[in-house]
């Protein structure tokens, strides 16, 4: 007896062939049969008819590293489609930690990924590992949605190793870099599916300091890619100085992207493993860069590298109301009287005139901590003119003249004023996305990156910058953008799209029993509605631990997700079954 028959429904198997009608079949876990009609008795027999049937998206690169300790679901991945996600990149993590070091760990976290520390105090079980391999122990033992895999972090080892000389990142003696290169070898030995650096200077905890590792020499990567390399696994993570398109300091030096790039080379091809790094345009800087480095990237690979650009399916950007982050929330007036408010009695105390007045007009009051993601209120008051509203379903390619300034001009009024209005209506629930100006041109640019031959699809940051980025929902806009949705340029096959977050992921990190709707792979499955898929603006929950607020994009069109080949959401709603587990290289 089967345990499930999908019937009739349009099978895209992540292999990019062309879809086809058929049915899918599985039995403890595992695809059994592919294609046709299949009959016999089974368990349950779901009718797909109109439908289309994928693989389980695989996505390689969130932040779930905290949360779980406190969030069996893993939202919002779950909701989303993944089946497996891979956390512990940008050199960031809980592990490994010597007792005491835990607050640096939390303020890193705070300050490069925006998880309120209040939560990642409460929510994380601590004291339950010190080396990371203990760490893959601990969520060993736990169960989840979807399966969850694991990346050591550069900035925990380092301080592990180093103590303050590496959170300060002092130079590294030999013997902390055979030191540090041993505990890589030894996660990776232990199932770690890949090591995560960070290299750029935006990356900074809490209190201002960069990610330790940021200013690594190539022999201390080197080091480390070759104990990933004796052991013949592992992906190397990272995120270059450069990424942003800005020339950076690297140990009192400037360094370039190029020079990057040449690194990365090295460390590939003396290690053979393969590194995955960020690669997004920075239209401010050499707008062309993304292209040049697309280029170095299939010449590296043409002889005897591995490097895959990670790029994203749409424009970055960073969200603003009332229950995120927004241009009046470091004025004294907010901070003195209603900062504390819940969010009905902030929005009538907001329409008052005088109060209004005030916001409008005082000066901002910087957080004290640098690296506290609310100063970026100064950044969105500076920007309110090219702020974009977002409505539901959101436009990806809305036209300039919906941005706040375009709507404030019309009616002869200042942006900021118009903007502090607009946040107010629907009860204080809207958000505005602070986006490229030209978002039509930005979404020609990453068809580009999309297509690329080299590059893989991820940067959804799922479970981090939990109030100012909703990138968690990457793989469902992958599809329903750019397969269905897209006006103002050319769409990408669907086939083309479900492959790359699929199969593609899924071989780079060597998950080679899933990515595909394959006999003998496992069953994981998503059975969408393909017409009626959509993303919608988004809303904030509290339910973070200690209280904490974090926004998502509710996604409708899932009518069933089975990780391992259990149902683990029907109909966008999530069934209680915890099939997910850790998994190990």
């Amino acid at each position: 007896m089967f345990d499930t028959i999908i019937k009739d429904g349009t099978i895209v198997d992540g292999l990019g062939g062309a879809p086809f009608i058929g049915d899918i079949a599985f039995q403890d876990g595992v695809i059994v049969k592919v294609g046709g009609s299949i009959d016999g008795p089974a368990k349950e027999v779901l009718d797909a008819t109109g439908a289309i049937v994928t693989p389980g998206w695989v996505d390689v690169h969130t932040h779930y590293d905290g949360q779980v300790s406190w969030d069996t679901e893993l939202a919002p991945s779950s909701h989303n489609g993944a089946t497996t996600v891979v956390m512990g990149n940008c050199g960031v993590g809980f592990a490994p930690v010597k007792p005491g070091q835990e607050k640096t760990l939390i303020e890193l976290m705070e300050g490069v990924e925006d998880i309120p520390g209040t939560a990642l105090y409460e929510g994380i079980e601590w004291g339950q590992w010190e080396s990371f391999p203990e760490y893959m122990d601990y969520i060993g033992g736990r169960e989840y949605a979807i399966d969850v895999a694991a990346q050591i972090p550069h900035g925990a080892v380092r301080y592990y190793v180093m103590g303050e000389r590496g959170k300060q990142n002092k130079d590294a003696a030999a013997e902390d870099i055979d030191a540090m290169a041993a505990i890589v070898g030894e996660a990776v030995d232990a199932g770690a599916v890949g090591f995560s650096t960070s290299r750029t200077i935006g990356h900074r905890s809490l209190w201002g300091t960069e990610v330790p590792g940021t200013f690594a020499p190539e022999e201390e990567l080197t080091a480390i890619a070759g104990a990933m390399g004796k052991l013949g696994k592992g992906v190397f993570e990272m995120i270059p100085a450069g990424t942003v398109g800005k020339l950076e300091h690297m140990g009192g030096e400037r360094t370039t992207p190029q020079q990057e790039h040449e690194m990365m080379r090295n460390i590939s091809i003396s290690s053979g493993r393969p590194v995955t790094f960020t690669l997004i345009q920075s239209p401010d800087y050499e707008p062309d860069l993304w292209r040049k480095t697309l280029m170095m990237a299939r010449e590296a690979n043409d002889n005897g590298a591995q490097l895959y650009p990670q790029v994203p399916s749409r424009l970055i950007g960073y969200l603003t109301g009332l229950s995120s982050y927004h241009p009046f929330m470091r004025k004294p007036t907010y901070l003195d009287n209603l900062a504390k408010l819940p969010l009905d009695e902030r929005v009538t105390a907001m329409r008052d005139p005088d109060v209004k007045a005030a916001l409008l007009s005082e000066k901002e009051i910087k957080h004290e901590a640098p690296g506290s993601m609310e100063n970026i209120s100064a950044l969105l008051g500076r920007g309110a003119a090219i702020l974009y509203p977002l409505h539901d379903p959101v436009d990806y390619e809305a036209d300039v003249a919906e941005t706040i300034g375009s709507l404030a001009k019309a009616e002869g009024r200042d942006p900021l004023e118009f903007l502090y209005d607009w946040m107010l209506e629907d009860g204080g629930k809207r958000f505005c996305s602070l986006s490229a100006a030209n978002l039509a041109k930005g979404m020609d640019v990453l068809r580009e990156l999309l297509e690329h031959s080299e590059t893989v699809t991820g940067l959804s940051d799922a479970g981090a910058h939990v109030t100012l980025i909703c990138d968690a929902t990457m793989p469902t806009t992958q599809l329903s953008y750019w397969a269905r949705d897209r006006k103002k340029g050319e769409r990408l096959p669907l086939e083309f799209l479900v492959h790359k977050q699929t199969a593609r992921n899924a071989a780079l990190y060597g998950f080679k029993d899933r990515g595909a709707l394959e006999v003998g792979k496992r069953a994981d499955i998503n059975v969408i509605d393909f017409d009626n898929l959509s993303v919608a603006s988004p809303v904030a929950y509290k339910d973070l631990p200690a209280g904490g607020t974090r926004v998502m994009q509710p996604v409708t069109g899932y009518i069933a997700t089975y990780c391992n080949g259990i149902k683990v959401r029907e109909n966008d709603k999530d069934t209680g079954a915890r099939p997910g587990r850790l998994a190990r290289s």
